[in-house]
């Protein structure tokens, strides 16, 4: 193979005969939502990116969803699958939210985050440093800067989320939506779970060519509940409701960390290995794509990535969120659902903060506070020794 590429083409070989790839202005390691978000906001903004992935047109199979206005503006119409105007909880009793929820189309958001103009090498990264990435294949590349985007790795020390999922079609998955026609959160114990065992809900979303995904989530645990267990729970609960489900269904898995690994490192990240997950929800992607243009602009001012990611009132913000996060993981499992019907009494603009405005410090404070207040004393314990013991 013949590695003498122009920079457009950007192969060369190295002294020691290795392929080499040099001088572009940035690299990004990972193409799932986030690095590719960031590749092509900064390709768009006249960097020269690299970016790498061992298969980087494979498409995406996870569930992604946002509230539709965390959204940035540039990413324009068409990128949502389905929309729900006013989703439905059902804590002690259903209620909707005055918010409105979208479930984004991969395909179209793969396509929308193009990367036309973005150097993309097919491989898998042996070695990440501040400024080179070397590949299995013996690669290298070397870069102005490297940002580590491959999000984050199961592991038993950090707080997961885990869930099993079916894609029914609709008229299947009427008898578990009822009038609601979608449940953001269910928690109602019609899923054989015992009043003492970890809590789990239903997630019951449509998505938008009449077809519904219903999933029975841990939302977080250390671990979270195994899969199998969550695939009996949610075999109980559709039982229970006169859901048959037809054969051959779509399954969904999922595992993820809600918090990032605690080892330090040198190399810029950006995504959930960056620490834009929500410790407690589990969701990274909108956040991400609101953030991926303060790291362009870092990137291209010079400017540390990691500082414009988090100044203070970011840093007060995670603070706060992992406090929630210890709450949750220690709450009574039979007084979830009247923390979440706490929750969801608060107005909306609260929820907003707490769920949505990573750097909003007041916000988040007015928010935990307002819950603190308003919670049963039980519960109003179990959140003041999670303060204390701040993770």
């Amino acid at each position: 193979m013949d590695h003498r590429r122009d920079r457009a083409g950007g192969r060369r070989p190295a002294r020691d005969g290795r392929a080499l790839i040099s001088q572009p202005d940035l690299a990004v390691v990972g193409l799932g939502p986030a690095g590719r978000a960031l590749a092509h906001r900064a390709a768009r903004a006249g960097l020269d990116v690299v970016a790498v992935d061992p298969h980087p047109d494979r498409p995406w199979t996870p569930t992604y969803a946002a509230w539709v206005d965390e959204l940035p503006h540039w990413l324009g119409p068409g990128v949502l699958r389905a929309t729900v105007a006013r989703p439905h909880v059902w804590t002690t009793r259903p209620r909707a939210l005055d918010r409105a929820y979208g479930v984004l189309d991969n395909r179209a958001l793969h396509r929308r985050l193009d990367l036309a103009g973005v150097r993309v090498v097919g491989g898998f990264a042996a070695a990440v440093g501040t400024r080179v990435v070397l590949l299995r294949d013996g690669t290298e590349i070397r870069a102005g800067r490297v940002i580590d985007a491959r999000g984050l790795s199961p592991d038993p020390a950090l707080a997961e989320q885990t869930a099993f999922g079916i894609v029914v079609p609709a008229s299947a998955a009427a008898p578990a939506m009822g009038e609601a026609g979608c449940w953001f959160m269910d928690w109602r114990r019609d899923n054989a779970a015992a009043p003492d065992d970890p809590p789990s809900f239903l997630y019951a979303m449509p998505l938008g060519d009449d077809t519904v995904l219903l999933e029975e989530t841990c939302l977080v645990g250390r671990p979270g509940l195994p899969l199998d267990e969550l695939r009996c729970r949610l075999d109980a609960r559709l039982r229970t409701r006169g859901v048959e489900p037809p054969a051959n269904l779509e399954v969904e898995r999922v595992r993820f960390p809600v918090e990032p690994h605690r080892a330090r490192s040198d190399v810029a990240a950006f995504g959930a290995r960056a620490g834009l997950i929500h410790p407690g929800t589990g969701y990274s992607v909108a956040a991400t794509l609101s953030a991926v243009d303060d790291v362009v602009g870092a990137l291209i001012s010079g400017s540390d990535p990691a500082k414009v990611l988090w100044p203070w009132p970011a840093r007060i913000v995670r603070s706060l969120r992992n406090v929630g996060l210890s709450a949750l993981l220690d709450l009574d499992p039979a007084r979830t659902p009247e923390f979440f019907d706490a929750f969801f009494s608060l107005p909306v603009e609260r929820q907003r903060a707490y769920l949505s405005r990573r750097a909003d410090a007041p916000g988040t404070i007015g928010a935990m506070w307002h819950l603190f207040r308003t919670v049963p004393p039980p519960i109003r314990r179990t959140l003041a020794m999670a303060g204390v013991r701040r993770p």
